[in-house]
């Protein structure tokens, strides 16, 4: 069996949600898909994947660890954060092929099932507080275990930055009132995490968290900005609340620090992102060492939840699966078949390969290219600061 085709499908589903599929084609009559984790680099990463097809395109997909070993480092530089998405969506479908090929779940060739199911949160992020309050609870009468949001704008100038005001000092004071308010609404037995989204510097981080001590989070996920994994040592040592991190990393090089550290509680890793399943089972099994569990990093399509829950339902150190909604209730369009979810629950469908089905025609009849920035917030300096 030899590869014969990679191609892009950057896509708008009938719900309006925007996704960046990679389907690899074979001369067996096997296809599988794999996910983009950065759609707004669609361009760029399309090009990546064009250029990474001269060496993919003939080679056995079952030789998933020699492929990526030439796409990340064939080049003699290293593959950067653009190539790694590529490599991610190549190697997830890659996968796909290798648990059809054999007629076993990709979860079965990644060791087997360690445990039936696996628990998720949704985002239940709200655009005041009333909202909020209303998304929670609802999660929570759907069956959810977790709520979680992120940290907020703080206000709006359309006029003068695009729409979006975010001033830390303001921001810190709301979440610490958005998390009393939740959780005296859903009680000391539902988990909470927060989304911090690299908003913060790391002297307000540990402020806020003393703030938040006493509602007991899961986690403050993503605290601090992402380029300087070093910077965790500081927020390690001084916040006493368990810190997730990593959605932006790429690679197992960028995780190495904070875990050979123990800097971090939780591994934020995106297989769309980190360099597909090849490359995240390795971070898992490393973070296992040091009994950091993983949190699958998943904002994104029903590749990447089947992918992710692939991965842990075969992999012991799990916290909690990021599931923005129940799967089966988008997309439909595009994946017919999506992995199965129940009262809180995911779990991967005992099918071959990432166990979903795709209409590929319905894929390539709505192509939307990503276009433009997403509003950039401003602080009330005029300062620019992460969204």
């Amino acid at each position: 069996m030899k590869i014969t085709e990679l191609k892009s499908y950057p896509v708008r589903d009938a719900g309006g949600g925007e996704y960046h599929f990679v389907v690899v084609d074979t001369d067996a009559g096997i296809s599988g898909i794999g996910e983009i984790g950065i759609r707004s680099w669609g361009y760029a990463i399309e090009q990546a994947i064009v250029h990474l097809s001269k060496i993919v395109v003939g080679q056995d997909p079952w030789s998933t660890e020699k492929i990526w070993q030439h796409m990340f480092r064939g080049g003699y530089f290293p593959a950067d954060k653009v190539y790694a998405c590529a490599i991610s969506a190549i190697d997830i479908a890659l996968w796909d092929i290798k648990g059809k090929s054999v007629d076993l779940p990709v979860y079965k060739l990644l060791g087997g099932p360690v445990r039936d199911k696996v628990v998720c949160y949704p985002h239940t992020q709200g655009w005041n507080m009333d909202d909020l309050l209303d998304n929670c609870k609802k999660a929570v009468d759907d069956g959810w275990k977790f709520v979680r949001w992120g940290q907020g704008d703080t206000g709006y100038d359309f006029e003068a930055n695009g729409g979006v005001v975010f001033e830390p000092l303001e921001s810190m004071k709301l979440v610490v009132e958005e998390m009393s308010r939740v959780r005296e609404l859903v009680g000391p037995d539902i988990q909470i995490c927060i989304d911090s989204h690299t908003r913060l510097d790391p002297t307000h981080l540990i402020e806020m968290c003393r703030d938040l001590e006493e509602f007991k989070p899961f986690f403050i996920e993503d605290p601090i900005r992402s380029e300087n994994p070093a910077s965790y040592r500081k927020v390690s040592q001084k916040v006493n609340l368990p810190i997730a991190a990593g959605e932006q990393w790429a690679t197992k090089w960028s995780f190495r620090e904070v875990i050979e550290e123990e800097t971090i509680d939780y591994a934020r890793i995106d297989l769309c992102i980190v360099g597909g399943i090849t490359e995240a089972a390795k971070i898992t099994h490393w973070a296992e060492t040091h009994y950091i569990d993983i949190v699958p990093h998943n904002p994104l399509g029903a590749v990447s939840a089947a992918a992710c829950v692939a991965l842990d339902m075969a992999s012991t150190n799990v916290g909690v699966q990021e599931m923005p909604k129940k799967p089966g209730t988008y997309s439909t369009d595009f994946f017919p078949v999506q992995i199965q979810w129940e009262d809180g629950y995911a779990w991967a469908n005992d099918a071959p390969g990432l166990g979903i089905e795709f209409d590929e025609e319905k894929m390539r009849n709505s192509i939307t290219p990503a276009t433009g920035w997403p509003p950039q917030p401003r602080r009330n300096d005029g300062a620019f600061n992460n969204w």
